[in-house]
């Protein structure tokens, strides 16, 4: 068996000193050498073997980290790794202790299509980084060759429009990953926030939602909804191509900021249905009379369709090991909840007699985590406003 980790890594905002990433928002030099010591820091104490990452405007700055983190990684080896001269060298508690640089490593970066370099108006993208390469060329999917066209009916049966997609706010990242004797299909993705989407009157400099001394609250309400479906389409979007994958026989790892729970509904389109313990109560599709329902047949049949399409949560499994519920990835106005997730495909399910591999442990990186009403809160814009999640990991060769 190959043992490895796979970890999600939403640094929030990694760009050079002195670059205004938003409106009024860059880094002093002293604030980037901060912020780029401690996301260094956290990839020393992660040490993964595959990294998501979201939020990367540069990937230089990127790249930059990550050489830090080896030097920091090297000067550790120097100082706590015994030599061969040592006769307790091959004691267990040296091979945790150890870090592997990322020298050998791949790295896909997939810049946002939305970023047109414009100083105030920057649009994050997203990475992936490997120890094992990657075959052939990740893929980006962000501009959408034929539109997406969502259509609605009202329950009295109009037609009620359509909503139509075209690009994702930000780009889905997908890279085939060689470990063991299996190539593991790995997407990185950064869903739409929940920032509600206000639209600005022609003419007008901001849209009037954006007034807060003028506070719409139905306006606002109707932002957050915007975003919501956009995010849920995103998410539809990548179920797609997840989908493919599976039906191909591919096993499937897909982590990154959901911006949303495990249990909402954007996180449920991607990770596919929960089958029901028996379909034989229920009545067939093309029922004809009371007792028209599905045979014990169907039901398994349908049960296995289900599973095979369907991923489940890292977090949802160690959870139900550990007994007790842990796990949060983002803080905010007392609100602590896990945003940022690991899934993955029947594969490495451990109720799957015919997987490949399977999860061992879970990690979860959110000590630097702080509210954010609360007097430290500043602290995350160098830092990240996201925990980092990793899953331990087993797959045959």
């Amino acid at each position: 068996m190959t043992r490895f980790t796979i970890a999600t890594f939403n640094v929030k905002n990694l760009i050079g000193p002195d670059r205004e990433f938003y409106e009024f928002q860059s880094y002093t030099p002293e604030e980037y050498a901060w912020k780029e010591d401690w996301m260094a820091q956290q990839m020393f104490a992660m040490d993964a073997d595959i990294v998501g990452f979201q939020e990367i405007f540069e990937e230089e700055a990127l790249r930059a980290v990550i050489a830090e983190s080896d030097r920091i990684g090297r000067e550790s080896n120097d100082a706590v790794l015994p030599s061969k001269s040592k006769s307790y060298r091959k004691k267990v508690i040296f091979r945790k202790l150890g870090y592997r640089p990322y020298t050998d490593a791949a790295l896909a970066f997939a810049p946002n299509a939305n970023d047109l370099g414009q100083p105030g108006k920057r649009r994050p993208g997203l990475a992936i980084l490997s120890r094992f390469g990657f075959v052939g060329e990740p893929e980006i999917i962000q501009d959408l060759a034929t539109p997406v066209h969502i259509p609605f009916r009202e329950l009295t049966g109009e037609d009620a429009g359509h909503y139509t997609l075209t690009r994702l706010s930000r780009p889905i990242l997908k890279a085939r990953i060689p470990v063991g004797a299996h190539v593991v299909h790995v997407y990185n993705c950064h869903l739409k926030s929940k920032l509600g989407e206000y639209l600005t009157p022609g003419g007008a400099a901001y849209a009037p939602e954006a007034d807060l001394t003028r506070y719409d609250a139905v306006g606002r309400a109707m932002g957050a909804l915007r975003a919501a479906v956009r995010r849920m389409a995103e998410a539809w979007v990548l179920r797609r191509a997840i989908v493919r994958d599976l039906q191909a026989g591919h096993p499937v790892m897909v982590l990154g900021d959901f911006n949303d729970g495990e249990h909402a509904v954007s996180s449920e389109i991607v990770a596919g249905e929960i089958p029901f313990r028996n379909y034989t109560w229920m009545l067939r599709h093309d029922a004809r009379d009371y007792n028209d329902r599905y045979s014990a047949e169907d039901s398994v049949a349908i049960s296995e369709a289900v599973q095979d399409h369907q991923l489940t949560s890292a977090e949802s499994l160690f959870v139900r090991k550990s007994l007790r519920d842990m796990v949060y990835t983002a803080a905010f106005n007392g609100v602590y909840e896990s945003l940022d997730q690991i899934f993955l495909s029947r594969h490495f399910h451990p109720d799957n007699d015919n997987r490949i591999g399977e999860m061992e442990y879970f990690s979860v990186f959110n000590d630097h985590l702080t509210d954010g009403s609360h007097a430290e809160a500043p602290y995350n814009k160098l830092a990240s406003d996201h925990g980092q999640i990793m899953a331990h990991m087993k797959i045959g060769d």
